[in-house]
Order: C-alpha cells, then structure tokens, then sequence
C-alpha cells in the first residue's frame, strides 16, 4: 500500500472511527484501526462488535492494499504533523507502516488486515431515506432523555418506529420523555421495518458525524443480524439494536392539561438556570408557579424558584400568557433546561394537571415533538 492524504483530512476521520474504540478492548486488533484503499479513497474504520463507523477520505493511491495499527499511537501522531499531505507507505513484510510528513518520519507496526472483524455490507436498494439535517435535529431533541445506566437495557435505547410516511423517535428514562416525528417524503410501504431500539450511544455518535453535506441520511437493516446501519456521505455506521420491548409511551403523554402556558423559550431557560445554582443542592428539585394573569392588562406570570438550605435561595419571574388555574408544582430543573436546550422555536408551551401529574413541555406552534416530565416530591422541603 502506497497512499498520500492530506493531514486534516486523516486527522478528522481518526477523530471520527476512534470514537467506536473502547478504552479497554476484548480483542487487541479491537484497540486498532483499519486502512484501505479503495479506488481513489482511503478508508479507515473501527469497531468494539457492538458499534462500528466507517470514514472516507480523498486520497492518491499509487498502490492499493491495506493494514491494522493502533488508533491511539496513529491519532497521537497525526495530531502532531504540520498540515501538509502525508505519506504512507506499507511493508507488507513485516506490517509496518512508514510515515513522511514535512520531513518528519514514523513507523508503526501494525497487525494483519484479514484478522480484522468484517463490517456488513450496506444494501442500498432497501435503505430508507431521511433528510440529514431533520434526522440530526430529531436525535438531539430525543437521545438525552435515554437512560444513563443499563438497568432496564431498553431504556438506554431510542425507540425507532416507521409507520406510512411519518418516523418516530422516541427515549424515556422512567422520568422523561421525549417523542419526535417527522414526515418523510414517501411512503415505506412493503419494505416498512419493525420498531427497533438503537443504543443511545450510537445515536449521539452519528449526530456528531452528520453534517452539512450529507443532506440525506440512509438506513438499513442487514437479514437477520439484530443490526442498523446509516450511510453517510463520506460515512458509514453501523449497530447492535437493543432486543426487548419498549414500554407503552403514549399511555404516560397527558391528552389535556387543566393549566397551559405560552412563554418565551429563552426567558424560561433563563429563570431555569438562574435557579438550577441552588436547586442543584436540593436534588436539583425547583419550583414552578403559575399565576394566571388577574386582569386584561396584565400578563401572567412563571416563577421559578431553587433554594439551597446552606447557600441561599433564587426566584426569577417570566412573563406568560397562560390559560387555566394557578398552580405550583416541582420538577427536576436540570430536565427542563435540557429540553428548553434543544427546542429551537421562540415560544414554548408548559402544561400540567397539577402538583402530582406530569408536565408537558413541546413548541408553541408545532406539533412533531412533545416532552413529558415527571414532578418531584417536595415532602420535607
């Protein structure tokens, strides 16, 4: 193998495939990197078995052919090399591969290509397509309501459903929820697959992985292997689902609320951070009062209050216009920042039944995601 890439190039796709290396590897080849050439590109990919991605880079290949080596020692490398076009040149002999870079020189040894875990091939004929920057937006208004711990393996998935033309994502930890939909410009028709759980893991990884250029993001699902995979323009990621059932999230989303509130987005996540200083001495727990407005001329009014018993107390009042009763109920105030974080719109709605039901957060004038959050006790506070 005789190669040369330019050094942003390798640096960004060994930043990308690195992050499907785990820190202590099952196998040693695990704790490698794959290259080889493929026409007119380089490819690099790595895998821990239940995760694996794929990157594509422009290169000159004068000879093809391809070697394992370390992904940390070659990362830690590049990272160091001027920005220039890189060399690299294979000794099949004795696997090691030769580095030049503006003048400076390296050698790593690496391992057998043919001893590397195959990644699937992807079948681009039964692939489903989803517009790249829709499906980015759809993961990271979801995947932090996944669950952190692997008690309830289910749990630390996102529920991914197509029905018709409309996808669903879904994520719940026992204590959020958070449903996304979009419609797709077709219907799936006959090659509509079955709900399927993909890790949270793999999730955040390919949201980090798409950008601007991939305007569409393709998914498939190899016979009979429990895997997905999603091609990329210069990528390829491919998964373990999760086996089990996902519980019933549409029986916990509320179907009416006797207080509603329309109030700016960036105002409520304001008066929510403001008080997260002292609620989060308090298991993050932060009161939320809502006072309908008591005449025509002036607006309701939200107020979100932390207090610390050794620190001190916060109150911030919002402006609201809000329909319904007064109210007050507690909820995880880091929860409601991070939903208030990934909804885009200048409004947003805030909904609840009272001091034990769930609230309901979602976007004041669109209706493809909502978010259920559940109240904190406050007895003894």
């Amino acid at each position: 193998m005789r190669v040369s890439v330019l050094q942003e190039n390798l640096y960004k796709a060994l930043s990308v495939v690195s992050r499907a290396i785990q820190s202590r590897p099952t196998l040693p080849i695990l704790a490698n990197v794959l290259l080889s050439t493929e026409d007119a590109r380089l490819q690099l990919a790595a895998t821990n078995l239940e995760l694996g991605i794929s990157y594509w880079i422009g290169a000159k290949v004068e000879e093809g052919g391809s070697i394992t080596v370390p992904a940390r020692t070659l990362y830690e490398l590049v990272s160091t090399l001027p920005p220039e076009r890189i060399d690299l040149d294979l000794d099949p002999r004795t696997l090691t591969l030769h580095l030049s870079c503006g003048g400076k020189t390296a050698n790593i040894k690496g391992m057998d290509a043919n001893e590397y875990p195959l990644l699937p091939q992807f079948d681009a004929e039964r692939a489903i397509g989803v517009p790249g920057p829709v499906f980015k937006e759809m993961i990271e208004q979801v995947v932090f309501s996944a669950a952190k711990e692997d008690n309830r393996p289910v749990l630390a998935g996102v529920l991914a459903r197509f029905e018709g033309d409309v996808l669903t994502l879904a994520a719940a930890d026992g204590y959020r929820l958070s449903v996304r939909t979009t419609e797709l410009e077709f219907t799936v028709g006959d090659q509509e697959p079955e709900p399927m759980i993909i890790p949270a893991r793999t999730l955040n990884e390919l949201s980090r992985i798409i950008s601007d250029q991939d305007e569409e993001v393709l998914i498939s699902l190899p016979d009979g292997r429990g895997q997905v995979m999603f091609s990329l323009t210069s990528a390829l990621v491919v998964s373990q689902l999760i086996e089990g059932k996902f519980p019933d999230y549409e029986a916990i989303i509320p179907r009416q609320s006797q207080t509603i509130v329309r109030v700016r987005t960036n105002d409520l996540l304001a008066a929510c951070r403001s008080s997260e200083v002292f609620a989060k001495d308090s298991s993050n727990t932060a009161r939320i009062l809502i006072e309908p407005s008591g005449s025509h001329n002036t607006p309701g009014q939200v107020t979100v209050a932390g207090r610390s018993q050794e620190k001190g107390d916060a109150r911030a009042p919002v402006e609201a216009d809000i329909e319904g009763n007064s109210v007050e109920v507690s909820f995880n105030i880091r929860y409601l920042i991070d939903v208030l974080n990934v909804i885009r719109e200048d409004q947003v709605m805030l909904e609840t039944s009272g001091p034990t039901a769930p609230g309901v957060v979602r976007p004041a004038d669109r209706d493809d995601f909502i978010h259920v959050i559940m109240p904190m006790s406050t007895t003894g506070r």
